[in-house]
């Protein structure tokens, strides 16, 4: 075991001082409602798998957390959580069920995946509704790749985004093109690493941050549709990562949008948008719209996609999803706009709505739309 690695989890795990503050914000602590599943108890553990000699295992309790860090943001210790169980589990790797094993060999060679989801997408009409557990792909339509040379902003598209975020990215090009930008999307470009890294697998995750750097080279910024991504792009790059949103809110001036005639929809925080705040930019961007009517949903935690878990835990993924859904079908719209790519498509099996990235119903408000 790395020496440094070692003193570095044992330094973060004593940052505790196992006040409970978390405890209510932890999604997984609210439905198992065992300490062991509660930030507090997997600190504990994680304290103690730091000064093993040799990984043990297995650890349910860890393995289940969702690495939403929702205790990290409420924690008046100043905890770094994240970094602690990225640590850990890169030194005791949770258990992958073979499916989660599988969807992480796709995620790091996109042309299979693609190609996966492309049959994916034909056979769908045909498939039992135990097998749909994600929404049917949109017919692939000729995508503008981006203009301009290989300087100023670059598209993230990332793994199963770059099919299922296509039309988000159009939009995105074309209320760039409104604002007087420009921007390109690299076609070398790959999964930003973080199912990897919550897998454990930190040197594939380097691999992918490796050949993301060698993609976006040239680039001054690169822009995110993505939340969820957005950590690990930007630890694997030199330029600045962004959020789109909040890169069009600096030239929200120039947009100009048609009437949406009292049209009622509601906009989600998932979890990762809650740490880099890209909802106050989305609300200025969207309140440009007239007559669009908003609603803000109510914080119910966790919607449970947290990458890979809605495929390794479905059952304790939906029933996370739940308070979110009722929230929803409360609410009386007829879309719920979400900027996470995971929690659109968890989402989506759980309501009657529309589940839009917040930009890509932008778009079609366009003046020039």
């Amino acid at each position: 075991m790395e020496p440094v690695q070692t003193a570095t989890r044992s330094a973060l795990a004593r940052q505790c001082v196992r006040c409970g503050l978390c405890l209510p914000h932890c999604p997984t602590y609210g439905v198992a409602r065992t300490e062991a599943e509660s930030p507090r108890g997997r600190i504990a553990l994680m304290a103690v798998l730091a000064e093993q000699s040799a990984p043990s295992g297995p650890h349910p309790a860890l393995d289940a957390c969702l690495g939403c860090r929702r205790c990290e943001a409420v924690c008046p210790a100043g905890v770094a959580f994240d970094e602690l169980l990225l640590l850990t589990r890169a030194a005791v790797p949770p258990h992958i069920p073979r499916r989660g094993k599988i969807v992480l060999w796709l995620m790091r060679h996109k042309s299979w995946l693609n190609a996966g989801l492309r049959l994916y997408r034909r056979i769908f009409p045909a498939l039992p509704a135990a097998w749909r557990r994600l929404p049917r792909p949109a017919k692939p339509k000729r995508a503008t790749r981006g203009a301009g040379p290989r300087a100023g902003s670059a598209v993230f598209s990332g793994c199963v985004a770059d099919t299922f975020e296509a039309e988000a990215r159009q939009a995105l090009l074309r209320l760039l093109q409104a604002a007087g930008e420009t921007a390109a999307i690299p076609d070398a470009q790959g999964c930003c690493g973080q199912a990897a890294r919550h897998a454990g697998q930190a040197e594939h995750a380097a691999r992918l941050g490796a050949a993301n750097r060698a993609a976006f080279a040239g680039f001054e910024r690169v822009l995110m549709l993505a939340s969820g991504c957005q950590d690990a792009v930007a630890d694997s790059l030199p330029v600045p990562v962004l959020d789109a949103a909040v890169f069009l809110s600096g030239h929200a001036r120039k947009l100009a949008f048609r009437s949406a005639r009292g049209r009622r929809v509601a906009l989600h925080t998932p979890c990762s948008a809650g740490r880099h705040d890209p909802q106050r930019a989305l609300r200025q961007l969207l309140a440009r719209i007239p007559d669009l009517e908003l609603v803000l949903l109510p914080d119910s935690g966790c919607c449970g996609a947290a990458g890979l878990h809605q495929l390794s835990d479905p059952a304790r993924a939906a029933a996370l999803r739940t308070p979110l859904a009722a929230a929803i079908a409360e609410a009386g719209v007829d879309t719920v706009l979400s900027q996470n790519i995971g929690c659109r498509l968890h989402l989506s099996g759980a309501v009657e709505v529309a589940v839009r990235h917040p930009l890509e119903f932008m778009a079609e408000y366009l003046h020039d739309a």
